[in-house]
């Protein structure tokens, strides 16, 4: 499975940007999928989560009622749209995805994504 992210981009707090997720593999619609992100000099962490069939998603404290984790599994895609957006989201996103299967308390750790897409990066000037 090969991930590509995508929909970076510049823009000012309060704005909203959509990041997509797609992926090459026709099994890529019975994976978990997560976007974490990487700030200038921090440490990955997770934002949120989605498993196959869009019934669970689990998010980040610091981006609910803000983010939305979402997936079209016809079109290999995982969305992430950001909406309010603030200077702390600034970071490089990257989409992932674990196709074993963990449980969703484990979502919020890298530990069960085996597929990482190269990330993009979102800048919110303040």
């Amino acid at each position: 499975v090969q991930l590509q992210a995508s929909g970076g981009g510049l823009v000012q707090a309060g704005a909203s940007l959509r990041l997509s997720c797609a992926a090459s593999g026709r099994s890529f619609g019975t994976y978990t999928v997560g976007w974490f992100r990487q700030a200038p000099g921090k440490e990955r962490e997770f934002v949120a989560s989605i498993n196959w069939g869009s019934v669970t998603t689990v998010y980040a404290d610091s981006v609910k009622g803000r983010f939305t984790i979402s997936r079209d599994n016809a079109k290999n895609t995982v969305y992430l749209q950001m909406n309010s957006l603030k200077a702390e989201d600034t970071a490089v996103y990257y989409c992932a995805a674990d196709s074993r299967g963990a449980a969703s308390w484990y979502w919020d750790t890298t530990r069960p994504y085996e597929y990482w897409g190269q990330g993009t990066l979102v800048t919110v000037s303040s």
